[in-house]
């Protein structure tokens, strides 16, 4: 029976024909991750670096929406101000950062996302956001606010069993490119390496569990999967009457037979057209409405929609429902009778998002 539903995975790939290793689908909230990081940062000229580091403390939380590109929300307090005032602003933060930055995974750039993340991998960050200065009565950070700008390097390492955590160094340069503090005497927008300053921090984060049950990304071997997939197509060509029953008893419902069972149409691999959705939608695709478009107008069908193991019971079981009645619905308007669709839910722990359509 695995094989046979393994034969049905084959509908989910919907990746190009030439990709060898894809990417499994996540949801909206999938590989998200929070951390807390700090350091110490210094003006980039013009100061001694040591007696003038100021320290730091931040939050992270970002997402990754592919094993490359990600985006992440960054807020840094500043506990001192030595290398830009000569007091003290009385304040217990000086200043105050918040900005939203790119990131982009060199390493599975350059070296392609093996399934799970390496030990060591090299991040680049880039973004803009608004810095604040506070004080008291006229000191010098008070009321100033800047649009800010931040690049940097995270030196990253993945830990734990499930890799959830990774730590990492992080050397970055900070620019104050537009606003009130303008050391240069200009108001103009611009990179000046007089207006930045230098950080270097670590940071640890946790990346939440994903719906693939893990707290990463999910890879399908395509290459490998068609070549197994191809090899069952041709043993259920062999074997119509050992294997095909088996598929018919796991996702189709018996028909009740108007004659004798002796004369009832056997069921055979050509009769079946499998239909795929993608991960919590049931609304077809141009592909499906391909497939369905080759049913004969007039010949009698029947449907049943499946569901993926993520979600509680109940959630798959309207979504599978759901995919029945849309193959229903859209066969309907090519004048294709059908005499029952239902959802069948999760079928086993390697249920796949589908419809499976059985031409009498």
């Amino acid at each position: 029976m695995k094989k046979i539903v393994l034969l049905f995975a084959a509908a989910v790939m919907t990746m190009s024909a030439s990709a060898q290793i894809a990417i499994e689908d996540s949801k909206t909230f999938d590989n998200m991750y929070v951390g807390i990081n700090g350091g110490m940062s210094t003006k980039t000229t013009g100061h001694k670096w040591m007696p003038d580091a100021n320290p730091n403390v931040g939050i992270r939380i970002g997402k990754w929406f592919t094993p490359v590109l990600g985006i992440a929300l960054d807020g840094t307090a500043y506990l001192s101000n030595k290398a830009w005032a000569p007091k003290s602003t009385g304040t217990f933060v000086r200043y105050s950062n918040v900005g939203l930055i790119g990131t982009v995974n060199l390493t599975n750039w350059l070296g392609g996302y093996p399934g799970s993340p390496r030990c060591f991998e090299l991040i680049a960050l880039y973004g803009f956001g608004w810095g604040h200065g506070y004080g008291v009565g006229k000191s010098y950070l008070e009321g100033n606010d800047q649009v800010t700008s931040k690049a940097g390097l995270d030196f990253a390492i993945n830990l734990g069993k499930n890799k959830a955590w990774q730590f990492y160094i992080e050397p970055s340069i900070n620019y104050a490119i537009a606003g009130t503090l303008n050391l240069s005497g200009d108001d103009q927008v611009q990179y000046n390496i007089h207006r930045s300053a230098v950080q270097l921090n670590a940071g640890l984060i946790y990346k939440f569990k994903t719906s693939n049950g893990t707290h990463n990304f999910k890879t399908y071997d395509v290459g490998a999967l068609m070549s197994e997939i191809n090899a069952l197509q041709a043993e259920l060509a062999q074997k119509p009457k050992e294997v095909v029953k088996e598929v018919v008893k796991e996702v189709v419902k018996e028909v009740p037979a108007p004659a004798p069972a002796a004369t009832v149409k056997e069921v055979r691999v050509e009769n079946l057209v499998f239909v795929t959705f993608a991960q919590g939608k049931s609304e077809l695709t141009a592909d499906a409405k391909k497939a369905l478009d080759k049913l004969n107008k007039g010949s009698h069908v029947q449907i049943v929609g499946t569901a993926s193991p993520e979600g509680n019971a109940e959630l798959n079981q309207k979504l599978s429902q759901a995919r029945a009645n849309s193959v229903a619905e859209y066969v309907k308007t090519k004048g294709v009778i059908v005499d029952e669709a239902i959802g069948k839910g999760v079928q086993g722990n390697t249920s796949n998002r589908m419809a499976i359509v059985y031409v009498k």
